[in-house]
C-alpha cells in the first residue's frame, strides 16, 4: 500500500503552530514509508475566508522545509486540491446518501432552529442538537409528505443533513487511542450538504479523502467526535475508511488549556511560524521566523511535543527524525509548550552551525543603520552564538560590538573604581591599545602586570570590561578587546574614565 497523507487547513487565518505539528508528522511518515504528503485548502466555509491566509499556509510550509508533494501550485493528479474549485464532486454522493436513506432534506428557518433549541433547554436538554430524537419533530422531508418535500427542494430550499442510526454503537480504531466507540444517540445530525450547493467539513473530508487515495488521516483530537460520522459515512458510501490518528493538544506554557494565538501576546512569544497581519484586528503577531528562529530547531522542539522516539534523543535532523517516526510512539497526553525549552533547542542548533553560515540569517535581523564588514559579523558570532538563543539576540546582547556603550553600571562602577587606580588603568591602557597577536597573549599581559602590583583582578579587570560593554556581561574580555581593535578601545577607554571620575 502507498501512504498518502495530508494536511488539510482552513485558510480562515494564519497557520497556528499545533497546525505546524499538525503537518510535520504527516510529512515524516509519508517520508518514512516512502508515501506522498499533499497539501489540501479546505475553503468550503466560504464566509470565513482570510485573503491571504492560504499563500501564508505555503510560505509557511516552505519556510519550514515541509514542502507538499502535491496540491495547489504543487501539482498532482487528483486535484484540483482547494475544495471551493471541487464543488460539482460533492453533490452527487451527497444525493447517493439520501437515496439510500442514509441522509434527508431539512428545511427549517433559523427561527425555527432557534425556537427548538430554546424549547428543548427549557426542557434541560442543555445539548438541544438536532438528532433523532427531534428530527421527527422539525420541518424536513422525513415529516412533510413528499410532493411539499420535492416542491421546496426544486426551489433549491433546504439543507441535506445525516440520518444517523439510533442508538447504534459506532467503534473505530485511532491509533494513539485504540478503539473509540460512540453511541450514535450522543451523536448529531450533521448537516453535510448547504443550501448553496457547498459541502460542509464532513462530507468535503471523506469524498476527498477517498477520490485522493488518503491512507492516514493525522489531526488534532478536536475532530476525534466527528470521526464516527465519517466512520458512518465510509459505511453509507461503501468505502473503505483510513486509518485515523488523532493528536494530542499542545497546552499553554502553564499546563491548562489548550494553547491559543492569544497566549503568545500574553506571554511574549510567537505561536505562528511568520509574522500575521491581522487587518481584522489590527494587529501583528509575531513568527518565529522573525524572532529569530532556525526553523529546523522549531520542527525539532515541535516533534517531542505529542511524540517520544523511543530513546534519549532530543536533538534530531529531519532526516533523523524521519528515521525514528512512529503512529505508534505519538502520546495520548497533551504536551506542554514550554517557551525555555523552545529557546534551549534553538541555541543548541545556532551553536553547531558554523559561523559563516549565520552571517545571512542574523544580517537579516540587524537594525537599520547597523552595517559591519562580513569578517567582523562573523567574528562576532562566533564568540557570541554559545550566550544567545535567536538570530536577533547578537546584536541585542551584542550591542557593545556594533557602537560604544551610551551609559555604565554606575552602581558596579562606585563599588570597585578609586581615583588611585589611574596610574595603574594608565599603564593597562597603553597594553589594551597596542597590537597584540592573540586575546591569550594580552590577557596573560594584564594579569601578569596585576599579579606583580599585587592588584586584585575582581577590581581592575570588571572595571575594564565596563568600559568596553557598560555592564558586567559579553564573552571573553580580551577576545572583545581584540576584536573592537586598539583605536576604538583607545575611545572607549578614556570616555569611560572621564565618567568613572565623575561618578
Amino acid at each position: 500500500m502507498s501512504i498518502r497523507v495530508r494536511f488539510a487547513p482552513s485558510p480562515t487565518g494564519p497557520l497556528h503552530i499545533g497546525g505546524v505539528r499538525t503537518a510535520l508528522y504527516n510529512y515524516l511518515l509519508a517520508k518514512k514509508e516512502g508515501g506522498t504528503f499533499i497539501l489540501r485548502i479546505e475553503d468550503t466555509d466560504q464566509t470565513r475566508l482570510v485573503p491571504g491566509a492560504e499563500d501564508y499556509i505555503k510560505e509557511s510550509l516552505e519556510w519550514l522545509g515541509l514542502t507538499p508533494d502535491e496540491g495547489p501550485g504543487y501539482g498532482g493528479d487528483y486535484g484540483p486540491y482547494r475544495q471551493s474549485e471541487r464543488k460539482g464532486l460533492y453533490a452527487q454522493y451527497a444525493q447517493q446518501m439520501v437515496a439510500d436513506g442514509n441522509a434527508y432534506h431539512a428545511f427549517d428557518t433559523p427561527e425555527e432552529l432557534t425556537k427548538m433549541r430554546e424549547e428543548q433547554q427549557a426542557l434541560g436538554h442543555h445539548s438541544a442538537k438536532y438528532d433523532a430524537r427531534i428530527r421527527m419533530q422539525m420541518r424536513n422531508s422525513l415529516t412533510l409528505d413528499k410532493e411539499e418535500s420535492d416542491k421546496l427542494i426544486a426551489a433549491g430550499e433546504g439543507i441535506i443533513r445525516l440520518k444517523m442510526p439510533h442508538d447504534e454503537d459506532v467503534s473505530f480504531v485511532d491509533l494513539v487511542r485504540e478503539k473509540v466507540t460512540f453511541n450514535t444517540n450522543q451523536l448529531d445530525d450533521k448537516v453535510i450538504l448547504k443550501k448553496d450547493g457547498m459541502p460542509t467539513y464532513h462530507l468535503a473530508n471523506i469524498v476527498d479523502d477517498h477520490l485522493m487515495k488518503i491512507t492516514h488521516v493525522i489531526r488534532g483530537e478536536e475532530w476525534l467526535s466527528s470521526t464516527a460520522h465519517h466512520v458512518l459515512m465510509y459505511r453509507f458510501m461503501g468505502w473503505e475508511a483510513p486509518h485515523f490518528t488523532h493528536l494530542p493538544l499542545i497546552l499553554k506554557p502553564t499546563g491548562k488549556g489548550k494553547l491559543s494565538k492569544r497566549d503568545g501576546a500574553k506571554f511574549g512569544f510567537a505561536v505562528f511560524p511568520m509574522e500575521w497581519h491581522d487587518k481584522k484586528e489590527d494587529a501583528v503577531y509575531q513568527g518565529f521566523k522573525e524572532d529569530g528562529f532556525d526553523p529546523k530547531a522549531l520542527l525539532n522542539f515541535l516533534v517531542l511535543l505529542g511524540w517520544n522516539p523511543g530513546n534519549d534523543e532530543e536533538l534530531m535532523t529531519v532526516e533523523r527524525m524521519t528515521e525514528l517516526f512512529s503512529l505508534a510512539k505519538i502520546v495520548k497526553s497533551g504536551a506542554r509548550f514550554d517557551v525555555d525549552k523552545c529557546n534551549w533547542f534553538n541555541q543548541q542548533y545556532l551553536m553547531a552551525t558554523p559561523d559563516a553560515d549565520l552571517l545571512a540569517p542574523v544580517k537579516a535581523v540587524m537594525p537599520e543603520g547597523i552595517t559591519t564588514e562580513d569578517n567582523y559579523l562573523q567574528t562576532v558570532i562566533g564568540l557570541m552564538k554559545e550566550r544567545v538563543y535567536k538570530y536577533g539576540d547578537f546584536y541585542t546582547e551584542g550591542s557593545f560590538f556594533f557602537s560604544a556603550p551610551a551609559e555604565y553600571d554606575e552602581k558596579q562602577v562606585k563599588k570597585r573604581y578609586k581615583s588611585e587606580q589611574d596610574e595603574h588603568f594608565a599603564a593597562i591602557r597603553t597594553m589594551v591599545t597596542s597590537s597584540s597577536e592573540s586575546a591569550e597573549a594580552l590577557a596573560n599581559q594584564v594579569k601578569a602586570y596585576l599579579k606583580e602590583k599585587e592588584l586584585k583582578m575582581g577590581v581592575y579587570l570588571p572595571l575594564l570590561r565596563i568600559m568596553m560593554c557598560g555592564a558586567l556581561k559579553g564573552p571573553d574580555l580580551f577576545d572583545i578587546i581584540i576584536t573592537l581593535g586598539s583605536e576604538e578601545v583607545a575611545q572607549r577607554y578614556d570616555k569611560a574614565l572621564e565618567v568613572f571620575k565623575k561618578l
